[in-house]
């Protein structure tokens, strides 16, 4: 779909949202940190309020705030009863999620709704017994496409990551920073273009959607592509557990059975597809950009660096008591069967 036709769409489900708040029994409060253009807001809230008015005839609706709190503390803000829901990246807050980790590792074949669908359902059968969410709902957990290196320098090749400062948002995109010799600086997606644009930074680890998203065209004109990308990001959309329990049976059963879990995942992954596709077409489109695709002799260095990354990730869920070579074997497997 053409993208102005798509957020043309996306903003009139918004505008719906705010005529169906006043006759509906239930407005809920969204936490939101990106931007009101980056395709979170535009696509995602929207088709999941979309989603969540259908499953309850209009009697539950929802509307998005922005700046409520910085990314690292949306989850406890919804804990703590200032908003009903939001999104978290499980990899700006180390040390608090391990499971999660799993879905971001390399390697996966597959774009980001066949990601999301495999994450819930491994989610259910593996990791949702780590209780990493507790306090909270999860209405869906999404990955976002291969994550690339997006640079104000050139880069060529593996070798010119080392010693790269750039933006690693956490999580299994940091690890890798690591291993590849990168000097990691850790700073919000927010923040990032003023991060590049103020030379504090040479680089980010984003996929393609932050190019129209955050405006990498703008500050970052260099992307070195690795097929299938270095790493994919974990994200999950929740709901206060208290704002969920105050709603009728009828309508939880509702949201539970028709937009909980992988539905909703699945159209959180289908719109990170689209804003991906929409970021690499900017990319080509704008004539300062470059697009540098790895060579395949980097592309089988780069394995030998995901293989390590694979192993310490695995031997991380293992030792959080999860059967991590079995939830491996499963995303893969589901993955494909997409």
């Amino acid at each position: 779909m053409n993208k102005f036709i798509k957020l043309a769409a996306a903003a009139a489900v918004a505008m719906s949202t705010s005529t169906a708040a006043w006759a509906a029994d239930y407005n809920l409060t969204i936490s939101s940190w990106t931007g009101p253009n980056h395709g979170i807001n535009a696509l995602m809230w929207p088709g999941l309020i979309e989603m969540i008015e259908e499953a309850t005839d209009g009697k539950v609706t929802a509307e998005v705030k922005l700046g409520l709190a910085p990314p690292p503390a949306q989850m406890d803000l919804v804990m703590d009863g200032a908003a009903d829901m939001t999104i978290i990246f499980h990899g700006y807050q180390p040390g608090r999620f391990v499971g999660t980790k799993l879905i971001e590792l390399p390697g996966y074949e597959g774009n980001a709704e066949a990601a999301s669908v495999a994450y819930w359902r491994v989610y259910e059968e593996h990791l949702a017994a780590l209780d990493e969410h507790r306090g909270v709902k999860v209405m869906g957990l999404s990955t976002h496409g291969p994550g690339q290196i997006h640079s104000n320098k050139e880069v060529t090749s593996i070798a010119d990551l080392d010693g790269l400062k750039t933006r690693l948002p956490g999580g299994v995109a940091s690890d890798i920073g690591r291993e590849l010799g990168m000097i990691g600086i850790q700073v919000p997606a927010p923040k990032v273009y003023e991060t590049l644009a103020s030379d504090a930074a040479d680089a980010v680890a984003m996929p393609y959607e932050g190019r129209v998203g955050f405006k990498l065209t703008e500050v970052a004109e260099n992307v070195y592509e690795m097929p299938g990308g270095f790493y994919r990001g974990s994200f999950a959309f929740l709901m206060s557990q208290e704002t969920f329990d105050s709603l009728p049976e009828d309508l939880q059963k509702a949201l539970d059975e028709k937009v909980f879990g992988e539905p909703a995942s699945r159209m959180l992954g289908q719109a990170w597809d689209e804003i991906d596709r929409i970021g690499r077409e900017a990319t080509v489109a704008a004539e300062s950009n470059t697009i540098t695709v790895a060579s395949e002799q980097d592309q089988m260095l780069y394995g030998q660096y995901a293989d390590l990354i694979t192993k310490q990730v695995l031997a991380e869920l293992n030792a959080a008591g999860i059967d991590a070579e079995a939830a491996y074997e499963m995303v893969k497997a589901e993955m494909a069967a997409q």
